[in-house]
C-alpha cells in the first residue's frame, strides 16, 4: 500500500488553520479543498438568509460576498500549488 506524504505551503496552512482545518501529512489536497468549498458555500447561505431576514440592507450584500471570497480566497489556487514540489510517496511496508 503506497501512502502519499504531501507538505503544504505555510501560508496554506495558516489560512486553512484559521477554517479550523488541520490536515495531517496524508491528508490530499482535495479534500482540503472539498472541505474548504463546504465551509464557503454553508456561509454564503448564511449570508444570503441574513440578506432575507433583513438583517442589513440590499445595498451592502455585494460588499459582504466579496468580503467572504476574499476569506476563501485559498479555493481560487489550483491545489497543486498547495504544495511543496518534492511531496512523496512512500510505501509503508518498505524500511
Amino acid at each position: 500500500m503506497t501512502v502519499r506524504v504531501v507538505t503544504y505551503h505555510q501560508q496554506v496552512l495558516d489560512t486553512l488553520a484559521s477554517h479550523g482545518l488541520v490536515p495531517t501529512p496524508e491528508t490530499s489536497p482535495q479534500q482540503l479543498r472539498d472541505a474548504l468549498r463546504d465551509l464557503y458555500k454553508y456561509e454564503i447561505r448564511r449570508l444570503r438568509d441574513r440578506l432575507i431576514a433583513g438583517e442589513f440592507p440590499k445595498q451592502d450584500y455585494a460588499g459582504l460576498v466579496v468580503g467572504l471570497r476574499r476569506r476563501y480566497w485559498l479555493l481560487s489556487v489550483p491545489t497543486e500549488l498547495w504544495t511543496v514540489s518534492g511531496s512523496r510517496s512512500t510505501d509503508p511496508g518498505v524500511r
